[in-house]
């Protein structure tokens, strides 16, 4: 039992930091007033929160008990296409909100070129997904 206190310890710690770090990108990202602003659904800001606790506690929960559905290929792909949809769309407001494309693109010399430099990174990022899941996909 005194061997564990250390392993629980950490693990407390570390999912602590974790869940701190994931509420300050989602505070810094603005989504659940951005949320509540394009729905007219102000009154309800209450209700996204706690979906947005309630589903991280229940997502952490799944994947530390190794939960999974058995569903087939056909169900799979398109929440695998939303999955990627919503991470890409995460990290494009992470993206906006720290404007890192207007100044990458001052500090290499392309000013004029943020729209070549946007197809670039996108272009990069369909290749090397595509790349991972045709050729790696068993790994």
């Amino acid at each position: 039992m005194i061997k564990a206190i250390p392993v629980i310890f950490v693990g407390l710690s570390g999912g602590i930091a974790v869940g701190i770090g994931f509420v300050a990108f989602l505070t810094v990202l603005g989504v659940i007033p951005r949320l509540t602003q394009l729905t007219k659904t102000g009154e309800s800001i209450r209700s996204y929160e706690w979906a947005v606790v309630i589903s991280v506690v229940m997502a952490s929960l799944a994947d530390l008990n190794n939960f999974s559905i058995p569903i087939g290929a056909g169900i799979l792909i398109p929440i695998g296409f939303a999955s990627g949809i919503f991470i890409g769309m995460l990290a494009a407001a992470l993206t906006e909100v720290l404007n890192v494309l207007p100044i990458l693109s001052k500090r290499i010399g392309m000013e004029g070129m943020l729209i070549s430099l946007l197809m670039a990174l996108v272009i990069g990022k369909l290749a090397g997904s595509l790349f991972q899941w045709l050729f790696f996909v068993n790994y």
